[in-house]
């Protein structure tokens, strides 16, 4: 399957082998966990309307039988569906370029500064739930949160981060200090004589009045992902205001967005507060290489200790927009990444490239082999890390109270 991807994927900055010599990047090394893809842990008696309502959700999306593997356990009251791909297939980055999946943008309303709505090509829900799907890792829905409507609420959150992702073109600090629009924010921090969400707002329709680092961009990237869901699209109040209490619980909304824990390897940080969950987010550990579900907030380490160190470059978040595309923040590149372009400019700043146009001669090309052994997690290597976050089962889980610590 990777053959496909990286025909279409590597840049001219990359020197590339043919993927027929690499069988090694094809399929991962490491077996998948027993169980990937989607599972309801329920009891038994409401399997068969589980089973009823994900046959015609899968439908619904145009995602045909013949790719969903089913497995039932009906006396512990599992159903287990994964995608009908080889067990080593982890790879979700080239889904558009599997014809057999017959994928396509969906085209979604997003409202404008004008108060109008304009409409956009985003992320499918289809290849969202493929990708959720896919062989690498496992979500499951249990308890309360053993329900279809579960799994539709997760998948148009994520879809709506990722429409929120598309048209970025906020200013890039460069280790300068942050900038905000004063009429609804105060050092990052939203004033209290305007709604959350209107604050929340500016900063997507008047883009060029702010000026942040990426780790704050993902993180305003997700609360409008949830938020915007909850109040425009799906229009629930009680749910509104679950995610807005937890967002306001200790009145400054872009603290702890995710789990303390994320941050755990980085130096400085408080072993006291390894078990502070997050507002918005929890953390899917173990997650195979290559893996990534549309709305996935990943980071990639600067393992080079001489630029680590730089403000701005201890290594890079970004939130995977599906069609092997990862935000690009600042519109340095056409409002979005590919994988092995993420990998590269992260990697380059061990070279003293910061500025593509300014420092292209410092430029060390990289070969297949290398985006293999950077996509490996830190401790082997590689830039990529292992976990992913994600958004929390909001009305279907009781979720951790959240202290201000």
């Amino acid at each position: 399957m990777l053959g496909i991807l990286f025909g279409f994927l590597v840049f001219p900055l990359f020197a590339v082998a043919s993927p027929q010599q690499h069988p090694d990047l094809i399929m991962q090394e490491t077996a998948a966990s027993p169980d990937s893809g989607v599972r309801f842990s329920c009891e038994p008696g409401r399997l068969d309307n589980i089973e009823s309502g994900m046959d015609a959700y899968l439908s619904s999306l145009g995602i045909t039988a013949d790719l969903v593997v089913k497995k039932a356990q009906r006396i512990q009251g599992v159903l287990l569906y994964t995608l009908n791909t080889p067990e080593t297939d982890f790879n979700t980055l080239d889904f558009n370029d599997r014809t057999s999946l017959h994928i396509q943008d969906d085209v979604v309303p997003l409202p404008d500064r004008h108060g109008r709505s304009k409409t956009i090509n985003t992320v499918s829900k289809k290849e969202i739930m493929l990708s959720l799907l896919q062989h690498g890792r496992l979500t499951e829905f249990k308890d309360v949160a053993c329900e279809i409507e579960a799994l539709k609420d997760h998948v148009a959150i994520r879809q709506n981060t990722v429409a929120w992702a598309e048209n970025l073109t906020w200013v890039w600090p460069n280790g300068g200090y942050a900038k905000w629009n004063r009429k609804y924010w105060t050092h990052g921090t939203p004033k209290t004589n305007y709604p959350l969400h209107e604050a929340l707002n500016d900063v997507f329709m008047n883009q060029q009045k702010y000026s942040i680092g990426c780790y704050t961009a993902t993180k305003l990237v997700v609360m409008q992902g949830v938020l915007d869901y909850y109040r425009r699209i799906k229009q629930s109040p009680e749910q509104l205001m679950l995610v807005e209490a937890r967002l306001s619980a200790d009145k400054d909304p872009l603290v702890g967005i995710e789990p303390a824990k994320m941050w755990a390897s980085e130096k400085g940080f408080d072993p006291q507060n390894i078990n502070q969950p997050g507002k918005l987010l929890k953390i899917k550990h173990d997650v195979m290489p290559m893996n990534f579900v549309p709305g996935d907030w990943i980071y990639l380490l600067n393992t080079d200790p001489v630029t680590h160190v730089k403000t701005g470059y201890e290594g890079s978040n970004a939130i995977y927009l599906g069609r092997n595309k990862f935000d690009d923040y600042y519109n340095d590149n056409h409002h979005s990444y590919s994988y092995f372009q993420k990998l590269d400019e992260v990697y380059q700043w061990r070279n003293g490239v910061f500025s593509r146009s300014r420092d292209f001669k410092k430029i060390k090309p990289l070969i297949m082999q290398d985006i293999e052994r950077l996509s490996r997690p830190p401790a082997e290597g590689g830039l990529l890390k292992t976990l992913r976050v994600t958004p929390y089962f909001f009305a279907f889980e009781e979720l951790p109270v959240w202290l201000d610590p």
